[in-house]
């Protein structure tokens, strides 16, 4: 029996929103791996930054510029890839967006029509684009939220978006499946990154690790783990599941 193994060695990855945060932990913890990576984000000066760290590993990345709330700017993501690396392996659909509405009343169609846009409309193109150019084997791997499990009134549009991103990744497992593609998400519980720190008081964030089984809030490595296991021949069974990493 051979055992399983996360190396990644020439798989070709795309993240979304890799510019900072979960995204560049991931987009870094690929390339350590082996992996060749697209760094897509809507700011290319960020991407480049991610990217010459990535070349510094001695791996290709591709820095590119994307709003994933963009249908044309999404085709286009999928269509620089494949004329630059040849195919897709794995699709990491982590860009999201989570607006803070005071109440039911008080959402504006602008944030409602952002916030569905970034977080469902843009990871379901991705997903239909670049399934197109991967074979059985490959991996695509969303970016949810227990917000889309414990929705509360100040999370109510982005909890809705990310429970659609929640039904698109098992319909998709289901249509993607008999081609060999897996689909799986993520559901993240709170994590440390630059904007959750610079938002939220320290006492509340002491407050939130309090709640959580082993009394801490996640650095951003630490889901890293957890997507190469999605990618890899380790999960070559494992489709259409929503994996919680929430510390318990």
């Amino acid at each position: 029996m051979t055992l399983p193994s996360f190396n990644a060695t020439d798989k070709v990855v795309v993240v979304t929103g890799a510019s900072k945060g979960l995204g560049r932990a991931m987009a870094l913890g690929f390339a350590e791996a082996g992996a060749d990576v697209v760094v897509a984000s809507r700011k290319i000066e960020a991407c480049e930054r991610v990217a010459e760290e990535i070349r510094a590993l001695g791996r290709r990345a591709l820095p590119l510029r994307c709003h994933v709330g963009d249908w044309n700017e999404c085709d286009a993501l999928i269509a620089a890839t494949v004329a630059e690396l040849g195919r897709i392996d794995v699709l990491v659909n982590n860009a999201g967006i989570a607006p803070v509405p005071p109440s039911l009343l008080e959402v504006t169609s602008d944030l409602f029509d952002k916030t569905i846009a970034v977080n469902l409309k843009g990871p379901l193109r991705l997903t239909a684009l670049a399934a197109e150019h991967m074979t059985a084997g490959g991996s695509i791997i969303n970016i949810s939220s227990k917000a889309s499990l414990h929705a509360l009134p100040f999370t109510v549009v982005y909890a809705a978006a990310k429970a659609g991103l929640n039904a698109l990744t098992k319909a998709a497992a289901a249509e993607l499946g008999p081609r060999g593609i897996r689909v799986n998400a993520i559901v993240c519980g709170t994590f440390h990154t630059d904007s959750f720190d610079s938002g939220m008081p320290t006492e509340m964030q002491a407050q939130m690790a309090a709640g959580i089984a082993l009394r801490r809030i996640a650095s951003a490595d630490e889901i890293v783990g957890t997507a190469l296991y999605l990618a890899s021949d380790a999960a070559s069974y494992l489709s259409g599941e929503l994996l919680v990493l929430d510390g318990g």
